[in-house]
């Protein structure tokens, strides 16, 4: 049972895209922390993981950023989802966040990249809209 002064936030849950670029996004929040999972296509999988931790930038004191480490698992091409939604998610609520993607389409042409990645920029926009208004 947890403590009486935290709170448990359901899974937050949301969308960007349709049909085989539709991109899925659940958050669940562990205290301060988010994790993360972005999956899609025909075939949702573990295929990259992202760890995030914010931190003022290196160029300038004044402004966010963040530093990153990437795992991939053997063959897989998640990583450009991972880190593209732990970094925009960990930057804007100054979060510690683990992203987990997995998508998979057949015979994915460079189109069908470009809109997944679009989808999933699409995707944490509305996520970090949602955990913004989480007080």
């Amino acid at each position: 049972m947890p403590p009486q002064n935290i709170e448990i936030v359901p899974p937050i849950k949301a969308a960007a895209g349709r049909g085989r670029h539709l991109v899925h996004g659940t958050v669940q929040l562990l205290g301060n922390d988010v994790l993360l999972s972005i999956c899609g296509g025909s075939i949702p999988h573990i295929g990259s993981v992202c760890i995030t931790q914010p931190r003022p930038s290196l160029q300038n004191q004044n402004t966010r950023s963040c530093t990153s480490s990437i795992y991939n698992f053997t063959g897989h091409k998640d990583e450009a989802v991972a880190r593209c939604c732990a970094e925009h998610v960990s930057v804007a609520c100054d979060k510690k966040v683990i992203a987990v993607a997995g998508i998979h389409i057949d015979n994915a042409a460079p189109a069908d990249i470009a809109a997944i990645l679009k989808n999933a920029n699409i995707l944490c926009t509305k996520i970090i809209k949602k955990l913004r208004a989480i007080k």
